[in-house]
């Protein structure tokens, strides 16, 4: 990163920011705790200034790759119901599977890594709930087949945007921002 703090920040500086938060958490420097809440003022800043304190207490790590649990990962459902809630940290690219069972997962209080993220709903037999931030943009590219899929959203917010894909099978698929609508919760 340069010295200029009032640059704006990139996503490669937030996920160098977000590799030295991975390691002092995974080294005992920091609680699980405190590592969510550096780590979303890290995803939510916008100048270089914002994340130079984030890490000043801590020793730099040498991360030439982003964090695979920033790209990457999945929440599975198989003949069980599953909630992911709270605060937690999702990943550029979530896939969600759920198989004969519920899977709710709420990203309201989730930290987000950067300003898009790609949520792949995968159900078969299933029903799979998505509970979304108030501010974000949800864009609906999957389908289903034999379900029913109730995808709201599309507000003009400067939140997150939210890209929901994937299939549904015999399923039903909801994204929303709020509970009402859900008989799971």
């Amino acid at each position: 990163m340069t010295d200029d703090t009032a640059l704006r920040a990139s996503d490669a500086d937030r996920d160098r920011v977000a590799a030295v938060l991975g390691e002092a958490l995974a080294s005992g420097r920091l609680t699980s705790v405190e590592h969510a809440d550096r780590l979303d003022t890290a995803y939510t800043a916008k100048t270089l200034g914002e994340l130079v304190p984030l890490t000043r207490d801590l020793p730099d790590v040498a991360a030439t790759h982003v964090p695979a649990t920033v790209e990457r990962q999945t929440i599975d459902s198989k003949f069980s119901k599953v909630i992911r809630k709270g605060r937690w940290v999702a990943s550029r690219h979530t896939r969600l599977s759920a198989r004969f069972g519920a899977l709710i997962v709420d990203l309201s209080q989730a930290v987000l890594p950067g300003r898009e993220i790609t949520i792949e709903a995968d159900a078969r037999f299933s029903k799979l709930i998505v509970r979304v931030p108030d501010d974000a943009r949800v864009i609906d590219e999957g389908g289903s087949v034999f379900g029913k899929r109730n995808v709201t959203g599309g507000s003009e917010g400067d939140g997150p945007i939210i890209r929901i894909v994937g299939r549904s099978m015999f399923a039903k698929v909801i994204v929303s921002r709020g509970v009402s609508d859900w008989n799971l919760a």
